[in-house]
């Protein structure tokens, strides 16, 4: 069983210089814990994502820790120049020696692809094409491609990536009809979606694999996300969760309220909501073991995402929390 770790990389209320040196702190202590991955959001314009270029957080993650894999939770492939963003991934990838992780989507906020002049109604058609000339510069010499809205002929790729024949592929897997293109792809998926709903595409992904004669000791890792703050009382979690949720809820929207657009119901609005749902846990380390091996069991999935540095936690709690979590909680679930 293996841990990872989602962040945001969400407003904190301190100022730039400190909030990046506490955030790349706490990632040198996951390293050292033994977390698995640390993966990143991709946001503009909005409090919920400070980490607009994600390649430059990266590449500063990538020099401070040795063993802990990373990358973007995901890149958004219609809001780059693709030949650019290969170079980008190659790079990164060379410079933490191999321990890229390379998510990559749609994106789900329509006014932040509107903000770099793309229409929305665009976006499956420009980033299908976006994903295609990504990976054939991760993974040829020579890129050719001709389609509605890019054209290359004979660009000459100068680096290819460390990992062959590129890092592994991420996903945000949400409908079963997506986890086809999953299981064909070899892709991580990682669903938000209560436990029980998660299951389905899961189960899908499952069949899809066994359908092409894949090894099941093979298949890539299934992950649910869920906020998750441990603490040695449950009175001291939930204090410092319900508290840094709001912090959190507001950063995500902010965006939606500032153009007048209502807010989508993409998650509670609560901390109390979010646990009624299956979303969230705060507790001692027991109390988070059990949430944490039931929610894997319901939705069979193979990988915890826990998003624990969210809002305005402190510097010390969030230290604490993974801390506790590594040592307490991972053990008991065979990490």
């Amino acid at each position: 069983m293996k841990f990872g770790i989602f962040d945001h990389v969400d407003d904190s209320g301190v100022g730039p210089t400190q909030y990046f040196e506490d955030r790349l702190n706490l990632v040198e202590a996951m390293d050292r814990l033994g977390f698995h991955g640390y993966h990143v959001a991709e946001h503009h314009g909005t409090p919920l994502g400070m980490a607009g270029s994600p390649n430059v957080y990266l590449s500063s993650v990538a020099q401070r820790t040795k063993r802990l894999r990373f990358g973007p939770l995901v890149y958004l492939p219609v809001m780059y120049h693709p030949l650019r963003l290969a170079e980008e991934v190659a790079m990164l990838d060379h410079l933490s020696h191999g321990r890229l992780e390379m998510g990559i989507g749609r994106g789900a906020v329509f006014i932040e692809q509107q903000s770099f002049g793309v229409n929305p109604e665009e976006v499956p058609e420009r980033y299908n094409e976006a994903r295609d000339i990504l990976l054939q510069a991760l993974t040829s010499d020579t890129v050719n491609f001709r389609g509605k809205h890019y054209t290359f002929e004979d660009f000459k790729v100068m680096i290819r990536p460390y990992q062959q024949p590129h890092p592994p592929l991420w996903y945000g897997l949400s409908s079963p009809e997506t986890a086809v293109w999953c299981a064909a792809n070899n892709v991580n998926a990682v669903s938000l979606a209560p436990a029980s709903r998660a299951a389905v595409p899961f189960a899908r992904y499952r069949e899809e694999w066994d359908k092409l004669g894949k090894p099941a000791a093979d298949i890539p890792l299934m992950g649910i996300n869920r906020h998750i703050v441990v603490a040695p009382t449950e009175a001291e979690a939930r204090k410092t969760a319900i508290a840094a949720y709001d912090k959190w809820y507001a950063n995500f929207r902010q965006l939606w309220e500032r153009k007048g657009v209502p807010t989508p119901p993409a998650f509670p609005v609560s901390w109390e909501a979010s646990e009624a749902a299956g979303l969230g846990v705060a507790g001692p380390p027991d109390k988070v073991r059990d949430f944490v091996a039931d929610q894997l069991r319901t939705a069979g999935a193979s990988y915890i995402v826990g998003q624990m540095i969210f809002g305005d936690i402190p510097y010390q709690g969030a230290l604490q929390s993974l801390a506790m979590f590594a040592k307490e909680v991972a053990p008991g679930l065979g990490g």
